[in-house]
């Protein structure tokens, strides 16, 4: 049957169909007219919800391969959760009858089916494009949730704006989050978890570590320091690299006292056998190269910050990243990021060079995208053109403003700086300098005593590696 929507209503054209003898007559008009009303209605509704988000929590769990633990994460969250949230599962290409269960049951879950396993980073980034609620959770499907889990837990984060992100307490993880417990066998642990039903802002502490078996936070934070890094194969220390990320960017981290969760630990991992190690050698080799020393950096920006007397303004991810660079979206539009800015750049010149500025442009996500203020747009037939109308003409050290430097060290090693507003800011590794540089970038060298004559800025990190983006 083939429909036509007019403001009249609907003109059915149809074959014509006996029923019983009975030709089926088209829709009457009252019927028109109401289909019509519901329609514009919706359509307002629809219109004026657009970007706003359930004032709820969306619960993204990554799974692979575990459906007994699954199904006893999503029952246990159905029985203990008692604030408006969804719960979003992302299955990494399970083979052991998780994507059947997923799609023949009524759960009330949405989920998604990936063709392949891409690891934590991947299936939690995901199911944050995936999520609706003004606050997320990450969450392990080797985790069983306990009476006010949620809700002790949204306490905190909503009792300090400067608090980014929240985890509970548990039995087995490691760190600051892991507590001593009394119990041996799961059957055993409600009557333990008893104890932590009640909120207790006594119990709340800042740290410098959260472990990503179980983080919250608000949605805002995706755009203030991105998704997780899938440079990381399969798991381990993206949650490591995202806490650096939010301490750089000067927001807290804490710790929920009064929130228990109980965790099984690593099962999927462990079910990697010979590859563990290998894939956490490299996953810790990438994490070095990525950071250097973080903890020593972490306390250099807040003194830079303090220095500056900076330390009132909000900063994000993108204050990080070097000047006068190109960026692009996930869908190839180019911007010339410069001065905190975003310039959306029109080329009216050969398409080949438009195609050349996109291999040059550092690919950000849609978040962190609108996180950055907008300039003025661009139109320009040349490279050199963009750059001309909208770069700096300072110089510092006899050098435009903007330049890149390499300094052999005084142990050494080789550092890379950009000159910008009459300070050196410092690439916070080889591996940050080497994602932002591309192959026409001239290079000057100085000094290590030349270079230090200019105060320090902030440093200038790389953004997260995204694979699939949508």
């Amino acid at each position: 049957m083939k429909k036509t929507f007019t403001k009249k209503g609907i003109i059915s054209r149809r074959r014509k169909r006996k029923q019983g003898g009975a030709v089926l007559q088209p829709f009457s008009p009252a019927y028109q007219d109401g289909y019509l009303l519901g329609y514009e209605e919706g359509l307002k509704a629809g219109t004026a919800s657009y970007g706003n988000y359930m004032d709820g929590t969306s619960i993204v769990i990554p799974t692979f391969n575990q459906l007994a633990y699954l199904k006893e994460c999503i029952n246990s969250i159905k029985a203990h959760t008692g604030v408006p949230y969804e719960i979003i599962v992302v299955d990494n290409a399970s083979s052991d009858g998780t994507e059947a269960y997923l799609r023949s049951q009524n759960l009330g879950v949405r989920y998604t089916i990936l063709e392949e396993n891409r690891g934590f980073s991947g299936g939690i980034n995901h199911g944050l494009m995936m999520a609706r609620g003004k606050y997320i959770v990450m969450l392990n499907n080797d985790t069983v949730v306990t009476k006010g889990w949620l809700t002790h837990m949204l306490h905190c984060l909503q009792s300090d704006e400067q608090i980014a992100a929240v985890g509970p307490v548990t039995n087995y993880i490691g760190g600051d989050q892991q507590i001593e417990v009394s119990y041996q066998q799961i059957q055993d642990m409600w009557a333990f978890a008893e104890r932590y039903s009640n909120s207790d802002p006594s119990q709340w502490r800042i740290t410098d570590r959260l472990v990503g078996f179980c983080l919250l936070f608000r949605r805002e934070l995706i755009s203030e320091v991105g998704y997780l890094d899938e440079g990381y194969r399969i798991g381990n220390y993206e949650d490591e690299d995202w806490n650096i990320r939010i301490r750089l960017t000067d927001r807290k981290l804490a710790v929920a006292g009064d929130s228990f969760i109980h965790h099984y630990g690593s099962v999927s991992m462990k079910k990697l056998a010979d590859q563990f190690e290998q894939t956490n050698d490299h996953n810790a080799k990438f994490y070095a190269a990525k950071w250097g020393n973080p903890h020593e950096l972490v306390l250099r920006t807040k003194e830079i910050r303090r220095i500056e007397n900076s330390t009132e303004l909000k900063i994000y991810a993108y204050h990080l990243y070097p000047n006068y660079r190109w960026i692009q979206s996930t869908a190839g539009i180019l911007y010339w990021l410069a001065d905190g800015q975003k310039h959306r750049v029109s080329f009216v010149g050969e398409e080949a060079d438009y195609h050349q500025l996109q291999k040059k442009a550092v690919t950000l996500s849609r978040p962190e995208l609108r996180q950055i203020p907008s300039g003025r747009d661009i139109t320009a037939s040349s490279e050199q053109e963009i750059t001309e109308m909208i770069r700096e003409k300072n110089y510092i050290l006899g050098l435009p403003e903007g330049s890149i430097i390499m300094v052999d060290s005084l142990n050494g090693n080789l550092e890379w700086f950009q000159l910008s507003q009459g300070k050196r800011r410092p690439f916070v590794t080889r591996y940050a300098a080497e994602y932002w540089l591309n192959d026409t970038d001239t290079v000057h060298t100085l000094s290590s005593q030349v270079i230090q004559t200019l105060p320090l800025g902030l440093p200038l990190i790389a953004p997260s590696v995204l694979k699939h983006p949508l």
